[in-house]
């Protein structure tokens, strides 16, 4: 396998070179000993190329890594696919002035709606078990006939819990529509190289789509991709690729979405293929001893139903930590445990024994109480520019109840919105936002909301 990135830092850290360049920890391994792998960590010298303007070992990476997705371009991002997900949103929002997108959509989706001044088409989602499916394409066929403003569709496939939507479906409204298809795949980039799932990777229709390559590939934190196959996109994702990704990316990043593209391109489909069985026994031993998961899955997920089991998920994720086992994420009843192709299978075994110890804990039976797993969207009062343009005051959650959110809040993760802007905040959704540890939207616990004929206290 040919890795220019990493073949490029290999030599320049062979060479002991005198770094009399950015950054600033020179790799003195005396005063900078808890990183072994510094040398590798360089800035933009003469055979290290440009990421603005490349032409060197940066432009052959990103060439090979689109013949091997099947993309026309693709673009290394060092900033998370949330950059990519603003340059998809900065290329298309002078067409129509308007998104369609799901409820459940990453935050990201909604910030870069927000700074871009693209209002988004709010599709809501049905559900299965509890859990938030996407649109189906006659929900988005008739959101288009409604608004004939929306210039394309910005679906997320897969989700955080390995659902998909129907790419093919989609693609074809699109085109009859003459609409734009881009895809959040960041949960997806894995399924380029699954031979019996690759008709699920979002490259197969996407006009441009996004792959978060450090979610489920052998990546680096924060390596991401954006791809398009449209090339008339080209020119206007590129600049806004200038605008949002940083002007310092990460060598060691940028080397890694290389290597983790390559590396799967050539053991992948093994790698996968055996964690996919391993996923599946453990699956099936689990619903022996009554340990249900959810079943729309299509991606290496297991999202284990422990409130159905009568055990509430935080505490059993709790428990699991007190084991070993650190699972993504739980919910108001599942916890969610992120598989990879490099997952072994002495890991997939220790997370099995401490699932069935969870489950046998006489101490967590009954400790579960239903909630209200998906708060339901409260009335639409404003659009979502509209009331991010309003004065607001914030308020603790439970007192806001009612009233119109002026800005986005919800869970983290999975990070898309339990209360939209200009929406009213439902009972429900405010409980929610109290009791979660993690939040985004909240500042100090509370909750933004119009204020009309009030004091803007904080842009």
């Amino acid at each position: 396998m040919k890795l220019h990135i990493c073949d490029a830092l290999a030599a320049y850290k062979k060479k002991a070179p005198a770094r009399m360049h950015m950054p600033g920890h020179k790799a003195n391994k005396r005063a900078f000993p808890l990183f072994k792998d510094a040398a590798l960590d360089i800035t933009e010298l003469s055979f290290s190329d440009s990421l603005d303007s490349p032409g060197g070992i940066l432009a052959r990476a990103q060439e090979d890594i689109a013949a091997l997705v099947g993309a026309k371009h693709s673009y290394i991002l060092t900033d998370g696919s949330t950059a990519g997900v603003y340059a998809m949103l900065y290329a298309v929002r002078k067409r129509g002035g308007k998104v369609a997108i799901a409820r459940s959509s990453h935050r990201s989706v909604y910030n870069a709606c927000a700074l871009l001044g693209v209002e988004p088409y709010i599709l809501q989602n049905n559900e299965r078990d509890g859990v938030l499916l996407p649109p189906v394409a006659a929900d988005i066929e008739a959101a288009l006939a409604r608004e004939p403003r929306i210039g394309a569709v910005l679906l997320t496939s897969p989700d955080y819990y390995g659902n998909t939507a129907d790419l093919a479906a989609v693609q074809a409204l699109c085109r009859r529509s003459n609409k734009l298809l881009l895809v959040d795949g960041a949960h997806g980039a894995y399924l380029c190289f699954d031979p019996d799932m690759r008709a699920e990777y979002a490259g197969g229709y996407a006009d441009a789509w996004v792959d978060g390559s450090h979610k489920t590939m052998p990546t680096l934190t924060q390596g991401a991709l954006l791809h398009v196959r449209d090339e008339s996109l080209c020119a206007a994702v590129e600049e806004g690729l200038e605008l949002f990704r940083t002007s310092s990316p990460s060598y060691p990043i940028m080397a890694s979405v290389e290597y983790g593209v390559k590396y799967l391109a050539e053991h992948g489909a093994a790698l996968i293929d055996a964690v996919k069985r391993e996923l599946a026994f453990v699956r099936a031993r689990l619903v022996k001893r009554g340990l249900r998961s959810y079943g729309g899955s299509k991606t290496l997920v297991l999202a284990v139903d422990f409130g159905g089991a009568g055990i509430a998920p935080a505490a059993a994720y709790a428990e699991l930590e007190k084991r070993g086992v650190y699972a993504e994420l739980y919910d108001s009843r599942y916890v969610l445990f992120y598989l990879s192709p490099l997952t072994a299978p002495s890991a997939i075994a220790r997370m099995e024994r401490a699932v069935r110890a969870v489950a046998r804990s006489r101490a967590l039976r009954g400790t579960y109480t239903a909630a209200e797993e998906l708060p339901p969207a409260g009335a639409r009062k404003f659009s979502f520019l509209a009331a991010r343009s309003m004065p607001y005051e914030e308020l603790p959650p439970l007192q806001a109840v009612g009233r119109v959110c002026a800005r986005n809040a919800g869970v983290s993760p999975p990070c898309y919105p339990v209360a939209v802007a200009g929406e009213q905040l439902t009972q429900q959704g405010a409980e929610l936002l109290a009791a979660a540890k993690h939040t985004f939207g909240l500042r100090e616990g509370k909750v933004a909301v119009v204020n009309i004929g009030g004091k803007k206290e904080r842009e």
